[in-house]
């Protein structure tokens, strides 16, 4: 039993699978503040199946790219590789967390459930097999990646509508998965190439790569800064996003003077903390 509850932990890549709810749970709260009530059934439907969707298209993911996790130290162990699962088995635990998570998620609202599916088909069978061919790979997984708001905020609603809120929702998601990811795509060069992932920008680690990795970064400030220029986030979200949005940006500075392995680890730490620090406090100095 402890070894099947570990290998659907790195099936379904866990904390990845969290922070992807989590992303989805701050939109719906912030989508409900502005409805000026909370349904608390509601938020679990939405945490429910979004954890659901989520797995099943990391388990699309991690199927697809079976033989290439073999060649790779940091997935090696997971359960395909490992040979503690097999493809078919796999293929029934992604295919049946799919079709109950967008099953539960269309009892919210029909564009949820519409939402969640094109995310899952987006991030297994787009994004995962052009990892090989171009760094425009890494474009095309920042929209399902950005997605998660879109559609937490979307889940608050019985009859959703497009305004301003939910579209810089997935901007500031969107935007902020460039440095975040081609930091953690610097550090794990070495053993993305072993599986010819292209993934960094000029598809190595060089100076140019170093730029446009700080560039995104100075990109990410204005972005943050949107809720409050669109009235709907406080001077407190906008002094926050501010702060941590400038010490982001000296790691990413500290990283194109360096171009070493170290500087891109610190960047890729200050951006796993970056995302949750801007949401909540946005949460938090809400203006409906």
């Amino acid at each position: 039993m402890n070894s099947f509850v570990s290998d659907f932990v790195k099936l379904v890549k866990l904390r990845l699978s969290f922070l992807v709810v989590f992303s989805a749970s701050i939109s719906f709260l912030i989508g409900s503040k502005e409805q000026g009530h909370i349904d608390w059934w509601n938020w679990a439907i939405l945490t429910l199946g979004g954890f659901l969707v989520t797995a099943a298209a990391n388990g699309f993911n991690e199927i697809i790219e079976k033989d290439l996790d073999k060649l790779m130290k940091r997935t090696a162990d997971r359960p395909i590789p490992a040979g503690h699962m097999t493809t078919g088995q796999a293929l029934v635990l992604s295919l049946t967390m799919g079709i109950l998570g967008t099953i539960i998620l269309l009892e919210l609202n029909f564009l949820t459930g519409v939402l969640a599916v094109f995310s899952i088909m987006l991030y297994a069978f787009v994004y995962t097999p052009m990892k090989r061919k171009s760094p425009i790979a890494v474009f095309i997984g920042a929209i399902p990646g950005a997605l998660p708001p879109l559609i937490g905020y979307f889940a608050a609603f019985a009859n959703p509508q497009i305004s301003w809120i939910p579209i810089i929702l997935f901007l500031i998601q969107f935007a902020w998965q460039f440095p975040h990811f081609w930091a953690i795509a610097w550090v794990l060069d070495d053993d993305y190439k072993k599986a010819g992932f292209r993934l960094l920008p000029t598809t190595r680690p060089d100076k140019w790569s170093a730029f446009i990795i700080l560039l995104s970064t100075i990109i990410l400030i204005p972005v943050s800064l949107m809720p409050t220029i669109y009235h709907f986030g406080g001077y407190a979200v906008a002094g926050i996003s501010l702060l941590i949005g400038l010490y982001f940006l000296y790691t990413a500075v500290q990283f194109y003077r360096c171009l070493d392995i170290t500087s891109a680890r610190k960047m890729m730490y200050v951006s796993f903390v970056y995302l949750p620090i801007v949401q909540l406090s946005l949460l938090f100095d809400f203006i409906p």
